[in-house]
């Protein structure tokens, strides 16, 4: 187990590494600059910025000077607002966390329910609904769903004030960020379910005369939550950082929204700080999702 931690962490370390070195040369290839929008800068202001943000050097050389800093906690100062990225980043994803925590733990919560329930009435009703409800939702981007429930919220029922940016309402953003994962959730856990409950382990047990809620709950929700926990953990990475479209429509500070200001102003530093906490917030929340298969299922061998 130490063994195979430790091999993925240095792969960890590699993949981030990588993704450093792809976004630092892409973003650069692309013509433009952070400056080339300030209309009103001399030329020798211009200079005098580029020098500042070591702009006016090689590529090979920018990119170390970069990493340098980064190894010692240093992501450098936005080239638009001057402030350091680092407290940016920290102060947008408290936002971030707060509002994608608990649509993951909505959707984990809901989505595994549901989808049991919908193995357990397997071709009734009830299945019919839920299997109803996760295609739509999954059909449903989530644009067009917070649009949709800003409209009616917010403008026709008036329940939730637009303009209230201090005391900002989270329901309607959990919603919309809530709905995808958690209707995928319901259809792997529905067919993880169904997959489990025809297992001859299964039926050994009934047979034997074990209670049904233990088999259901020691026995085939235990397995059955495998495949789940596989998609939770970049699930989880993913609605940490914010959706950026539903920052957008509800006005939320948050760390999606800095992301896609700082491509739109070609903000270097914020385009890095960004992709790399998203990066390594990825391949934790993947290693600790290969780490639970273990507690969950103790039979999982690490090779």
């Amino acid at each position: 187990m130490a063994r195979y931690v430790c091999k993925r962490v240095l792969l960890a370390i590699v993949t981030v590494f990588i993704i450093t070195l792809i976004t630092f040369f892409t973003m650069n290839a692309i013509p433009g600059g952070p400056f080339n929008s300030e209309k009103a800068s001399s030329p020798q202001v211009r200079a005098a910025l580029e020098k500042r943000y070591n702009l006016d050097k090689p590529l090979p050389e920018q990119y170390i000077l970069y990493m340098g800093g980064l190894f010692q906690g240093d992501m450098g100062i936005s080239t638009k607002t001057g402030r350091d990225i680092r407290q940016t980043i920290t102060e947008s994803f408290k936002v971030s966390a707060k509002i994608g925590g608990l649509a993951a733990l909505l959707a984990t919560i809901v989505g595994v329910i549901m989808g049991s329930i919908a193995a357990l009435r397997r071709n009734t009703v009830i299945d019919r609904l839920i299997v109803f409800f996760s295609t739509l939702s999954t059909a449903v981007p989530s644009f067009v769903l917070a649009t949709l429930l800003l409209y009616f919220f917010c403008i026709r029922l008036d329940w939730i004030s637009v303009w209230d940016t201090e005391n900002q309402n989270i329901i309607l953003p959990v919603i919309a960020l809530a709905l995808y994962p958690t209707a995928y959730i319901t259809r792997l856990t529905k067919t993880s379910m169904l997959d489990v409950l025809n297992q001859d382990y299964i039926r050994t047990a009934r047979a034997k005369g074990v209670a049904r809620p233990k088999v259901i709950f020691k026995h085939a929700l235990r397995n059955a939550l495998i495949p789940v926990i596989t998609y939770v953990g970049p699930m989880l990475a993913y609605i940490l950082t914010g959706s950026m479209v539903v920052e957008s429509i509800f006005t939320i500070g948050g760390l999606g929204s800095k992301f896609v200001t700082g491509i739109t102003n070609r903000d270097y530093p914020m385009i890095m700080g960004t992709t790399i906490f998203l990066a390594v917030l990825m391949v934790t929340m993947n290693l600790i999702s290969d780490i639970v298969y273990k507690i969950v299922d103790p039979r999982i061998t690490f090779d």
